[in-house]
């Protein structure tokens, strides 16, 4: 069996792959920073509490809290563990299945997450959507989602077309 040769990225497509690679290295560490400034919270914590405030009734499975936020159920866990803590969400054993979990957001959650949102939402607009005109703002979303699409063929949008 022989190897086909790879096909090599031209220079724009090279260009292309180089400056995405740039943000995927680059924006975590931005919104983490911020977070952990103003909020005493790292962005993936900030996306647990936000994925919980958007569910119906503020609650999900840990297993697909862990879906949404690109995490391993282990992950999750331990965050919402440190988040428990803090009196941010609350865990519980789902009776439906009593081998799942379940997270739900508390008061004193929506309270951290609507103190938070403000700066989160500065950053994002000032890093991402700023610097781009509407018409790139609705490109940006529709490649996203192509590239989604081609990640998790017929998977389910994490994001909709609700604010977060």
């Amino acid at each position: 069996m022989s190897a086909q040769e790879p096909q090599w990225l031209d220079e724009e497509e090279q260009e292309a792959w180089l400056a995405l690679a740039s943000v995927f290295l680059t924006l975590p560490g931005s919104l983490d920073s911020q977070l952990q400034a103003d909020s005493n919270m790292s962005f993936y914590e900030y996306m647990v509490l936000a994925m919980l405030s958007h569910a119906p009734d503020e609650t999900l499975r840990l297993r697909n809290l862990a879906a949404l936020t690109n995490g391993s159920l282990s992950r999750v866990s331990q965050v919402a563990t440190r988040l428990e803590v803090r009196g941010w969400l609350k865990r519980r054993q789902d009776p439906e299945d009593g081998r799942t979990t379940l997270a739900t957001l508390t008061a004193a959650g929506r309270r951290k997450l609507a103190k938070a949102a403000p700066g989160h939402v500065a950053t994002v607009r000032r890093l991402v959507l700023d610097p781009l005109t509407k018409t790139q703002v609705r490109q940006l979303r529709d490649i996203n989602r192509r590239i989604r699409g081609a990640i998790e063929p017929g998977g389910r949008a994490i994001f909709g077309g609700h604010g977060s």
